[in-house]
């Protein structure tokens, strides 16, 4: 596990941030198992079991664990929203009903404050694109094992949780605006569109190759900024949080005070099945504290005691640094999924604007 030595520490990484890919490997592929080395003789589509079979797959290698974790969210999304539809009455709103109109009224406002033209689809895209961005990127405030582990003991070798730290996941959504947009230039402005591109900034025919190249970089640079932006601050976002939980496993082998109970019962290793049980019971602790049980005080005196016991100093420190990065990356999360959803308002709405 991570923190025994360099090379384990890197091996970790990787394998947290490999994806549980689908494809074909080519024939004469030489695949290196427990059993040995076998020597594909046909092309033969397969699970991926590591980085390098995942590159010899290529382009239409599918990522799987980032296609069912977006589309179960998006199903998520849909149900939760419908049930609240069905659900709504003219009385005053209550509970997730409030919820739910708080965040239908906020997006209706941003919609209303940057697009000028009238398409009644624009609201609806721009409340999918903000409920379905943030629940991929909360996915990201899951403890970085919790996942993964369980998905090894029923035989799933790698698992990406958080959909949008795949670049095919967020460049695929901007791919999808770029299209709406040239969709809605061509379908509004006609002949209009070509005159857009060749002539602005410079009015004279003799600069259409200058204004043609000028127009179509910032035509293209906005679906590539759209989805790397997203991709960026995510994937750097899961970083931190994957280096911070080494720190769990830094005290493993170098005693009681360090290492807690972890390094006094398995030693130089960390055990899954025991963090999932000290995470279940500070979970415990939150519930608690959530139902007035318990203080706030004592929710934090009790979770890093929990902390310290099963993990000593460096759980300890882990555990503070968390639950930090955790906090600020509410805001990240939540700013991101914004940042997105307003500059596809922006987009089309330029996209119906009959001038430049």
């Amino acid at each position: 596990m991570a923190g025994e030595n360099p090379a384990s520490t890197t091996e970790y990484i990787q394998h947290h941030l490999q994806n549980l890919v689908y494809g074909k490997l080519p024939e004469g592929f030489e695949r290196h198992t427990e059993a040995g080395t076998e020597v594909l003789t046909a092309d033969t589509w397969t699970m991926a079991h590591g980085a390098a079979e995942a590159a010899a797959m290529g382009f239409w290698a599918i990522h799987v664990d980032s296609m069912a974790w977006s589309i179960g969210l998006g199903i998520i999304f849909c149900w939760l929203f419908r049930r609240a539809a069905v659900r709504a009455t003219t009385g005053v709103p209550t509970g997730f009903l409030n919820f739910v109109e708080l965040v239908v009224g906020f997006i209706d406002g941003s919609v209303k404050d940057s697009f000028h033209g009238k398409n009644k689809m624009v609201a609806p895209l721009a409340l999918t694109i903000f409920v379905w961005i943030f629940l991929m990127n909360l996915m990201d405030l899951l403890p970085v094992d919790l996942i993964p582990k369980l998905m090894v003991l029923v035989g799933v070798e790698y698992q990406k949780i958080v959909p949008s730290t795949d670049p095919n996941i967020t460049m695929g959504m901007a791919l999808g605006v770029f299209v709406l947009m040239l969709y809605y230039n061509i379908k509004i402005k006609g002949t209009g569109f070509i005159k857009e591109l060749t002539m602005h900034p410079f009015n004279h025919w003799a600069f259409i190759p200058i204004n043609l190249f000028m127009e179509l970089v910032g035509l293209l640079a906005k679906p590539f900024s759209l989805g790397l932006r997203l991709f960026g601050n995510m994937y750097a976002g899961e970083m931190i949080f994957i280096l911070i939980a080494m720190m769990f496993a830094a005290g493993a082998g170098t005693g009681v005070l360090f290492g807690g109970l972890n390094a006094q019962l398995f030693g130089a290793e960390t055990n899954g099945i025991f963090w999932l049980a000290i995470f279940i019971l500070v979970c415990g602790v939150c519930w608690m504290n959530l139902q007035g049980k318990i203080s706030t005080g004592r929710t934090v005196l009790l979770t890093l005691g929990l902390l310290t016991v099963a993990g000593g100093v460096f759980a300890l420190g882990g555990g503070l640094m968390q639950w930090g990065w955790a906090i600020f990356h509410i805001l990240v999360i939540t700013l991101q999924a914004f940042i997105f959803m307003v500059l596809t308002i922006v987009y089309l709405s330029m996209a119906h604007e009959e001038d430049h």
